[in-house]
């Protein structure tokens, strides 16, 4: 009996890798043209582009509307994989900081549920776990996007294979992991992702009984909107250092974080930490509220156990 129960568990923990693929996939399919927007504005020379709508006009005058979807191969394999690892992990630190005691009680009945603080720490600790496999995958999809060729033969990276194979000649294995001190600043910042889905979710749920009434599924796509603006806001400096790391030639040496950081300081001041900042905003709403819409509706077909509001509304 405790065998069973305890692949039963084990099982329920996995469910977590599973709805994360559904979040990728999601993630890709409406979000991947507003990316490449934002990358070229953050990594092309400055003067290149006046804004997100003329970079937008120059891609599809001069390369067609496909060019949006440039690099997409990468995330559309290592999204799935990202997000399985993301959101599965992230159920599992949950899970653990919920056994170590970081509870508190539902308002008005005897449930215990992790606590904000504790929804905050598990976004960061999944955001970590991700970077390993992120960090090779953007780097592929950055370099694809900022090719601005028409032609496949002019390109310097005829698709995703012939980048590794360059990257790796070039820095060996590891040079696919340039850019990872940005990779892991990026991503600490789904402390306030995760942690603000959770204060969302439970601002939801106190409009039940009232006539404001809102779905769990309605509240997930509302609060996985409206908490990406925050996480977008307090992650775009890293996002761009991130992506400048990650946009470096592969024949040049790989840049340090801190180089990094000065280098677009130099450029723009501050508001060089914030360029891209448009269309990114524009992206993170449809983007994140469909994807964690499906990861949500998936943990509940799939039976997954509870850890927050999104489980008591």
């Amino acid at each position: 009996m405790g065998s069973e129960s305890e692949s039963q568990a084990n099982h329920v923990r996995f469910i977590g890798a599973v709805a994360g693929v559904g979040s990728g996939l999601t993630k890709v399919a409406v979000g991947h043209g507003f990316d490449t927007i934002k990358t070229r504005l953050q990594c092309s020379p400055p003067g290149t582009y006046k804004g997100a709508v003329d970079c937008l006009l120059k891609t599809v005058r001069n390369e067609s509307i496909f060019a949006l979807y440039k690099g997409a191969t990468p995330p559309a394999v290592g999204w799935a994989a990202i997000d399985s690892l993301l959101l599965g992990s992230l159920h599992n630190y949950r899970l653990f900081l919920i056994r170590e005691g970081m509870t508190e009680p539902v308002p008005g009945s005897d449930v215990k549920r992790l606590t904000l603080v504790g929804h905050g720490i598990a976004g960061l600790f999944a955001g970590w776990t991700s970077a390993l496999l992120a960090t090779p995958m953007e780097q592929l999809k950055v370099k694809l996007q900022l090719q601005l060729q028409r032609s496949t033969a002019d390109r310097v990276y005829k698709g995703p294979i012939d980048c590794i194979r360059q990257v790796v000649r070039a820095h060996g294995v590891l040079g696919l992991w340039t850019g990872f001190t940005g990779s892991l600043a990026f991503r600490s910042n789904f402390l306030w992702m995760f942690g603000s889905f959770e204060a969302l979710m439970r601002g939801f749920s106190k409009l039940d009984g009232t006539p404001y009434a809102i779905s769990t599924p309605m509240a997930n796509f509302l609060s996985g909107g409206l908490a990406s603006f925050v996480y977008w806001i307090m992650a775009i400096p890293a996002d761009n250092i991130k992506n400048r790391m990650m946009a470096t030639p592969h024949n040049l040496p790989k840049p340090s974080f801190t180089q990094t950081a000065r280098q677009i300081f130099a450029e723009g001041g501050f508001r060089g930490y914030y360029r891209g900042l448009g269309p990114t905003l524009l992206r993170a709403f449809p983007v994140n509220a469909s994807a964690l819409w499906v990861y949500e509706s998936l943990m509940r077909v799939l039976g997954a156990e509870k850890v927050g509001a999104s489980d008591i509304v």
